[in-house]
């Protein structure tokens, strides 16, 4: 129980890590969060700040998630049988940090990146998938907030492909746990599919604004 507690602790503070703030600060001495949608997230600081900074807070993001659920999760709970349910409670622990980070007044991003990184850790085909879907969405359309809505989706139903089409031994609870995700994420996004709706939503531009 000890070190279930050590896990959430450890992975929430791993994803409250406010690396779009940080970006904004480090790099224009700005708020991320008083421009462009007023998210601390990739997207926002790939609008305000420009492609570079908006990889890299991407990247950053994905660690986030990755490391609790690869790294810390299992050196806590080694047991192959049960490390499942410790690396479950890592990635929602991280997620939540990211999107309610205690560094900045519980106000962080949408948990797409921290997502990402946490579900490479689990379930790295599934994953790479909605990457795939990701990119081409957002390169056809340059709506990266659809792109993120319809790769959640990619993620869940190429999960389930591989369970109950292909066999592949996937645990009931990672299922569980990404239909409460893609939830999570079409929750956080309201907004945006309100603006897409109505045909209001950004285009994210390719170049980094002056």
């Amino acid at each position: 129980m000890v070190n279930f507690v050590i896990i959430v602790i450890v992975s929430y503070l791993f994803g409250s890590f406010p690396t779009a703030i940080l970006a904004g600060k480090l790099l224009k001495k700005i708020d991320i969060r008083d421009y462009g949608s007023g998210n601390a997230g990739a997207t926002n600081v790939f609008r305000v700040l420009g492609w570079k900074a908006g990889l890299s807070v991407l990247l950053i993001d994905m660690l986030k998630g990755f490391i609790p659920v690869f790294f810390i999760a299992p050196y806590f709970q080694p047991n192959p049988d049960t490390v499942i349910y410790y690396q479950v409670a890592a990635a929602v622990a991280a997620i939540a940090g990211h999107i309610w980070t205690i560094f900045a007044g519980f106000k962080g991003g949408k948990g797409v990146g921290t997502s990402a990184g946490a579900f490479l850790g689990l379930a790295p085909l599934p994953l790479l998938s909605a990457l795939l879907f990701f990119v081409i969405v957002v390169g056809l359309t340059r709506y990266v907030s659809l792109g993120s809505l319809l790769a959640s989706l990619v993620f869940l139903l190429v999960l389930l492909l591989q369970k109950y089409m292909f066999g592949v031994a996937i645990s009931p609870v990672l299922i569980y746990l990404s239909i409460v995700i893609v939830i999570l994420i079409w929750y956080a996004h309201r907004s945006n599919i309100k603006r897409l709706l109505q045909g209001e939503e950004n285009q994210i531009e390719f170049k980094k604004k002056d």
